[in-house]
């Protein structure tokens, strides 16, 4: 990929974070950008996922606050997950939970200890992003929290006659990666409120 195609991308949005810079991912495509959001390490990478069959290659955002967290247990809720990603382990999760409802209709959870997952209480207020068709997955772990979010689809025309993934002239949104971050924040802090306060 070009170098002024990475950074055109990417231009708009590198203001978000305190000392943006972009870090090579050792594979083709786009780096990531890291920095800082309120004080936390943040990493925002861009993935082009073109494993689901009979469907356009998407490219995704993942979005990560890297925060150490008081959780053993991970949390992982896919929204309609039809096919293995590039983007995400969540098929290799061994549990698989009961929806809980206060949590999204397509919404699908799993964990790999069902004894230390977080409670849903806890997770459930700060669901209503996914109301958006965009956004994808919410990871919970030790080491921090992870948004997914739907950026493009490929255009059909190209990739039926090319098969190249071409998402045209896109950027990274600058209030939408604010967005974002704000909500993993205050899922963060609910985290550790909850667990301190236990």
């Amino acid at each position: 990929m070009k170098a002024s195609r990475i950074r055109s991308f990417y231009a708009r949005a590198e203001g978000v974070l305190d000392h943006s810079e972009l870090e090579s991912t050792g594979a083709l495509g786009f780096p990531r950008m890291i920095g800082r959001y309120r004080g936390i390490p943040v990493q925002v990478l861009p993935l082009v996922d073109t494993l689901p069959v009979r469907r356009l290659p998407a490219l995704w955002l993942l979005v990560t606050l890297q925060s150490p967290l008081p959780v053993t247990g991970r949390f992982d809720l896919m929204m309609r997950p039809t096919a293995p990603t590039t983007f995400s382990n969540f098929d290799l999760l061994p549990i698989t939970l009961q929806r809980h409802p206060d949590f999204p209709q397509d919404a699908v959870v799993r964990t790999d200890d069902e004894d230390h997952v977080l409670p849903a209480h806890i997770v459930a207020p700060h669901l209503e992003v996914f109301a958006d068709p965009r956004a994808k997955e919410l990871l919970i772990t030790a080491n921090g929290v992870r948004i997914v979010w739907l950026i493009a689809e490929a255009s059909r025309a190209r990739y039926g006659v090319f098969r190249e993934a071409d998402f045209g002239e896109i950027d990274l949104d600058p209030d939408l990666l604010r967005d974002l971050l704000e909500r993993l924040v205050a899922l963060r802090d609910s985290i550790l409120h909850e667990t301190q306060t236990v």
